[in-house]
């Protein structure tokens, strides 16, 4: 399309005040479509591509494991290079689209242990080998499947490796960077919208003989919200500048913008919640879900501790 990082968060944000979820889903699909278009090459370009990006054709992203989730570089899945092909084996976890969409990018393990043995694959739905585990039961995204992605003897064409043996791990970080703005474009939505809303609740609730709006605590609360959240999309806003411009810091301001943006956007929801009072509980009430789809923000793109870790360095 031609978008930056910058029109891409406002577009995110847009979307996810109507759903989190599906919104979420878009951004993953639309990293995966990134690295295809960033790191393949002109022939996995001009077959993949025309179907992903008009979204004919869906991707997931195949990165954590049981066993690796923030320590990535540590990850097990193997893929033993024989003629022609790439045998893969092991099991992918917690993965946004798994046995429902039609393509997989897959970070697996064909050197020594450590980041430098990584290398990227694009497995399409229906090689032999391919697996799925059952539909995970989650607290929110429910608009979206979760499931293992599981490999046996799952034979890759060399030519759907993704750029060289041992880029995987660079590509899926340089990935990241882009899926933290993108995600946390999400929480702004979802705070945007729950803000929107707890507003138009307070103007109208009464207790103790006049209108909710009319106490000072929940003015103040408000106000406090409404920080949080402008504060927030500022960072990611500029995040997004940092990584369309190149800049030597892009890496830290993706990883700040994803702590701070994550972390306040779901305290506006959950005080948006309280807000409602009983009624936030209620699941005719949009509140409690917008709560319970960012609460999952905070951990994947990278915990947040491991955002505050990147930071640090």
């Amino acid at each position: 399309s031609g978008l930056s990082r910058l029109d891409t968060s406002v577009v995110f944000e847009a979307l996810s005040t109507g759903c989190v979820s599906t919104t979420a889903y878009i951004s993953i699909h639309n990293m995966c479509c990134w690295m295809v278009d960033r790191y393949g090459n002109e022939g996995q370009r001009t077959k993949h591509l025309p179907s992903l990006v008009t979204m004919q054709r869906l991707a997931s992203y195949c990165l954590t494991e049981p066993g690796a989730g923030s320590d990535a570089s540590a990850l097990s899945l193997s893929a033993r290079r024989e003629e022609g092909v790439y045998v893969l084996n092991g099991t992918k976890a917690f993965i946004s689209g798994g046995g429902e969409t039609d393509v997989y990018v897959v970070m697996a393990r064909t050197g020594g242990q450590g980041p430098r043995g990584i290398t990227c694959f694009l497995v399409e739905e229906g090689t032999e080998g391919l697996g799925f585990g059952k539909k995970e039961k989650k607290v929110g995204w429910n608009s979206q499947p979760t499931r293992a992605v599981i490999f046996e003897d799952c034979r890759v064409p060399v030519s759907n490796r993704i750029g060289g043996e041992g880029d995987g791990f660079s590509i899926a970080m340089n990935g990241l960077n882009g899926g933290r703005i993108n995600i946390a474009s999400c929480s702004l939505g979802a705070a945007q919208a729950s803000l929107e809303q707890t507003v138009e609740h307070v103007l109208v609730r009464g207790a103790f003989g006049k209108k909710l709006s009319e106490f000072q605590h929940i003015q103040f609360k408000l106000a406090e919200m409404a920080t949080k959240l402008v504060t927030s999309r500022v960072m990611v806003r500029r995040a997004a500048e940092c990584l369309d411009q190149d800049t030597h810091d892009k890496v830290a301001m993706c990883s700040m913008a994803k702590l701070y943006a994550t972390d306040s956007c779901f305290e506006v929801c959950n005080d948006a919640l309280q807000l409602h009072g009983g009624y936030g509980y209620l699941k005719e009430y949009p509140v409690q879900q917008y709560m319970r789809d960012t609460r999952v923000h905070q951990i994947l793109e990278g915990t947040n501790e491991i955002m505050k870790l990147i930071i640090a360095r």
